[in-house]
């Protein structure tokens, strides 16, 4: 349907509290790099409450992994409902059941439902469960865990929003027969106005159910407003709860995870990133942990992209200072690769370090396409840097099939026309297999 408007009210208070907290609200800029005309951003799609009259009926089911064998449950009820996952291997039949735990947050006049959320487990890999939330039996749902073991297939996808762009990517995302989806940022582009959250947990909800979607935040999730909500990323930690615990994190605006054979690291773009701060010590310890004989694969995903040779968010500090703080622990580490959003443009670099093509330094990517409602960043800086392999202003998703612990498949897949088209794609070599790069 179409989107609702939002409060004019609520509009004014963004803009003030754009100036405060900078989280920006940028304008595809004109020009291209490619020689067909590229799509306008399409309307806002606001998913509304099905309106079923029962308050303890589940909604906005999303799954998350948890360790090695255990997945989050979370949903939201609007009335009062148990906080429990009933599940087993077969439809119907739910031998085993888990009672979480409940909580909600008020947000300036807006109160949230009863947010739920439970950890089941120890599951089988690459099975397939059947489960039910709040006892509710007329919504059963079902997903399947990833393998335990490499090959293990992603989906990337940034900067998603909810327009009728991310409908086409959402569509394509899900014929591709994933395990684990990762998103580096701006998940819901509710900007302060928290009934989009809700539109955006009922539109993810038919992927996010089936499959674990692990995320991070962007500067759209920070939703600051100074003596009206003085506190940032209440709704994003409150709705989308990520195992930090587990990789002795402090905080869930970063943390990191292990599946299959691959150690997966999700920083903080717009929490503190200097050598003295929490965020850039645990990096530091967590990356001392890392055994490339068990996950040979290092992946990182940010927000604010390290190297962009788009026009827009140039110069920014939550790039130019995040990297100049953390760039190095990366490089010592010989993280494979770097997934970013922020910019509404797709962008792969080669293996680069310091600002210099560097065979032992990760790939960067970004990948902030997913279908913003602020449409694309279509003018790229001319002549494209030596480092920047492709690019282009285009919606769609990326695939990294990480085949087995020396080799990975990277591809992107455009949806201009609503047909995803493969556009860009490169096989990666793991730098734990390569003699050069032994630190």
């Amino acid at each position: 349907m179409r989107a609702p408007m939002r409060p004019r009210v609520v509009v004014l208070l963004a803009l003030m509290a754009t100036a405060f907290t900078g989280a920006c609200f940028d304008r595809a800029s004109a020009g291209t790099t490619s020689p067909y005309n590229r799509p306008e951003p399409r309307p806002d799609m606001f998913v509304a409450d099905s309106k079923n009259g029962d308050s303890a009926s589940p909604q906005q089911v999303h799954t998350s992994l948890v360790g090695q064998d255990k997945m989050r449950i979370s949903w939201i009820t609007q009335g009062s409902a148990p906080p429990t996952v009933e599940y087993g291997k077969s439809p119907g039949v739910y031998q085993n059941s888990v009672t979480g735990n409940t909580t909600s947050y008020k947000y300036a006049l807006y109160k949230s439902g009863e947010i739920h959320e439970a950890v089941i487990g120890p599951l089988e890999p690459n099975m397939v469960y059947y489960y039910r939330c709040s006892s509710d039996l007329a919504r059963e749902f079902r997903f399947k865990t990833p393998p335990a073991q490499l090959p293990i297939k992603f989906t990337v996808i940034g900067d998603l929003g909810q327009t009728g762009w991310t409908t086409s990517t959402l569509q394509h995302i899900a014929q591709s027969n994933y395990d684990v989806l990762l998103l580096p940022g701006d998940l819901s582009y509710a900007d302060f106005f928290q009934p989009w959250w809700d539109s955006f947990g009922r539109l993810v909800e038919p992927l996010a159910s089936q499959r674990p979607w692990m995320v991070t935040q962007g500067n759209h999730e920070i939703e600051k407003m100074p003596v009206i909500h003085p506190h940032s990323f209440t709704s994003y930690n409150a709705r989308w709860r990520m195992p930090f615990e587990e990789s002795g994190s402090d905080s869930n605006l970063y943390y990191s995870f292990d599946v299959a054979g691959v150690h997966i690291i999700m920083l903080g773009s717009y929490t503190d990133f200097d050598p003295s701060s929490a965020q850039y010590k645990w990096l530091q310890a967590d990356l001392g942990k890392v055994d490339r004989k068990r996950t040979p694969w290092i992946v990182v995903l940010i927000h604010a992209p390290w190297y962009n040779s788009n026009t827009a968010h140039q110069g920014e500090k939550e790039s130019v200072e995040m990297k100049a703080s953390m760039e190095g622990l990366l490089y010592q580490a010989r993280v494979d690769v770097v997934f970013a959003g922020h910019v509404h443009a797709y962008e792969r670099f080669t293996r680069v370090y310091n600002g210099n093509a560097n065979d032992c330094g990760p790939v960067h990517i970004t990948i902030g396409d997913g279908g913003n409602r602020e449409g694309l960043a279509k003018r790229y800086m001319n002549p494209a840097p030596s480092i920047s392999v492709f690019r282009e202003a285009s919606f769609g998703h990326g695939q990294l099939e990480v085949v087995n612990a020396t080799h990975a498949l990277w591809t992107w897949h455009r949806n201009d026309d609503d047909v995803g088209v493969e556009a860009d794609s490169a096989w990666l070599t793991s730098l734990s297999s390569n003699p050069a790069c032994k630190s």
